[in-house]
């Protein structure tokens, strides 16, 4: 009898490894979500320019939007099938944890707390950021320092609120929180001068004076950070494909940028020498079968938005209209922080 059990259990042992290195993945419950509706469900923010935010024609664009369009272009082989649901800042968790979306991608700031009590997985960084403040240029006001006692609107079931007061309480500068539910109401009070300074990420602060301001040179922002906002899309836990899908598709865009290939080049670069290029464009070895996709799966995602680099010049760039330096989004062989796993 125990012999029997012993060849039993390695037989068991034998067909759970054989599963486990067979080296092609299960799909995964979301992607199966999405293959059967033929669409991708992605929620976003409200109104973001640079990051996500719809014309007067209804087209969303942005760094976040783009992230979508390459999840869509990887598995459903259409960036175009993808279904935007605007959240705000209370309503993304809920509407993620729900299953109402299949991804998350809203400039969310991914934190510890966010990490371990939502039931939700932070994928990897699309965009470093960090805290910062606008202000009318006639206050003359030059620092975070200087602005005691002032009123300074915020949103509130942000990491933004909780960053403003732990900031002053460890300057031990009284301040005035002016706090709102919606982006839209702070943002227009700050513009109607109920407060004497605005505050959110820097990325958010350069997209608000650039769409909402009368005249974007009557602001300044501050030089401070005051935290560090590594904002990138979020998805349900318990779902490990999906998880392995939306952040390697991010990764692909990185190592994209980092070995030259671009939408415009895509093609072209299938045949070039480098294996590690020929790997990411699926024209050697199949590492989308890892994932439950093709072998073209990052191919497509590159010539959907272009490479990371790409991505970020024609969003947020200092060519677009919000002016941003590259910075600390900068690869990480030009100095930035940004890293991207191989693909092999």
């Amino acid at each position: 009898m125990n012999n029997f059990k012993s060849i039993a259990l390695a037989g068991l042992s034998i067909g759970v490894s054989a599963l486990v290195f067979s080296g092609v993945a299960h799909a995964g419950k979301t992607l199966d979500g999405i293959k059967a509706r033929n669409q991708l469900v992605c929620g976003v923010n409200t109104g973001l320019a640079g990051f996500g935010a719809a014309d007067s024609q209804g087209k969303w664009a942005g760094m976040d939007v783009d992230v979508c369009r390459a999840l869509a272009a990887s598995v459903l082989n259409d960036p175009e099938k993808v279904k935007y649901v605007p959240l705000n800042a209370q309503q993304r968790f809920t509407a993620l944890q729900s299953g109402e979306v299949d991804v998350l991608s809203r400039n969310t700031t991914f934190t510890l707390t966010r990490d371990a009590s939502l039931g939700l997985s932070m994928t990897a960084v699309t965009y470093y950021d960090g805290q910062g403040f606008m202000v009318p240029k006639k206050s003359k006001i030059k620092s975070a320092k200087q602005l005691k006692n002032a009123a300074i609107c915020v949103q509130s079931g942000t990491t933004t609120e909780k960053n403003l007061n732990d900031y002053f309480k460890a300057q031990k500068i009284a301040i005035k929180p002016v706090v709102f539910e919606t982006l839209e109401a702070s943002v227009k009070a700050f513009f109607s001068g109920r407060c004497q300074a605005y505050t959110t990420d820097a990325s958010g602060l350069a997209s608000i004076r650039n769409k909402e301001a009368k005249n974007p040179d009557d602001y300044e922002i501050l030089p401070e950070l005051i935290s560090k906002e590594p904002l990138g899309p979020m998805v349900r836990r318990g779902d490990d494909e999906w998880f392995a899908i939306v952040k390697w598709t991010i990764y692909a865009l990185l190592e994209a940028e980092e070995y030259g290939i671009t939408a415009a080049n895509a093609d072209s670069m299938k045949t070039n020498d480098s294996p590690a290029v020929q790997r990411i464009l699926g024209s050697s070895e199949d590492t989308g079968k890892l994932l439950g996709l093709d072998k073209e799966w990052a191919y497509r995602a590159v010539k959907a938005v272009g490479n990371y680099g790409e991505m970020f010049e024609r969003n947020v760039g200092p060519k677009s209209a919000l002016k941003l330096p590259r910075g600390a989004n900068n690869l990480w062989n030009k100095g930035g922080l940004q890293y991207a796993p191989p693909i092999r």
